[in-house]
């Protein structure tokens, strides 16, 4: 027997979604198809105003409710450090630690050239054109990207290129996380972790 349309329409656009599969999609049509007429309406009323409440904020490009962010309109905050982040989400993630109180910069991706993803395709000049806008206060860079080959390419390419402002350019440690068994790390991992471990 076959899903009734309505069913397979919403299965099938839900397995658009970041990991998100066909069984897991499944999954939540059937618990929505469980939920009473006002939830739905709810839930598809603020899937529909997710766009219209949002700006990007000018400054730093984070997604936010106002342009300039509450970050960057924060006179508090220490601007003459950026952290350079791939996405809204990661700068969130940061912030939430509660540990770093500099600006942010959203460079909106990483390089990848199997995609065909190149420096032009991000927030390059946009970055390029703050620094050369705000350079006589600004003393470190933060390349806060994730630990890929592509985060690595990245974050490569943009030191190259900010080395000419005579900044500290840093990166974030890596090595192994908080509960972790040294017999199931990786290689890159347990690398990582030697070549920036801390004196104890």
């Amino acid at each position: 027997m076959k899903f009734p349309s309505s069913i397979q329409n919403l299965i099938n656009k839900l397995t658009d979604l970041p990991s998100v599969g066909p069984k897991t999609a499944e999954r939540y049509v059937f618990y929505l198809l469980n939920q009473p007429q006002n939830y739905l309406q709810d839930l598809s009323q603020k899937i529909a105003d997710l766009k219209n409440n949002l700006k990007e904020c000018q400054r730093c490009l984070v997604v936010a409710e106002s342009d300039p962010c509450s970050i960057c309109a924060d006179k508090s905050r220490d601007n003459s450090m950026i952290c350079i982040v791939e996405n809204s989400q990661d700068l969130l993630t940061i912030e939430l630690g509660g540990d770093y109180n500099g600006s942010y910069f959203v460079l909106g991706g990483t390089i990848n050239t199997i995609e065909g993803i190149k420096p032009e395709h991000l927030n390059v000049k946009k970055l390029i054109s703050r620094i050369e806008k705000e350079k006589s206060g600004l003393k470190e860079v933060i390349l806060a990207l994730n630990p890929t080959l592509e985060g690595e390419t990245t974050a490569q390419y943009l030191n190259k290129l900010l080395k000419t402002y005579n900044l500290n350019i840093t990166r974030l440690a890596r090595g192994l996380p908080m509960g972790s068994d040294i017999e199931y790390v990786d290689k890159v991992t347990m690398a990582n972790a030697l070549k920036y471990r801390n004196k104890y």
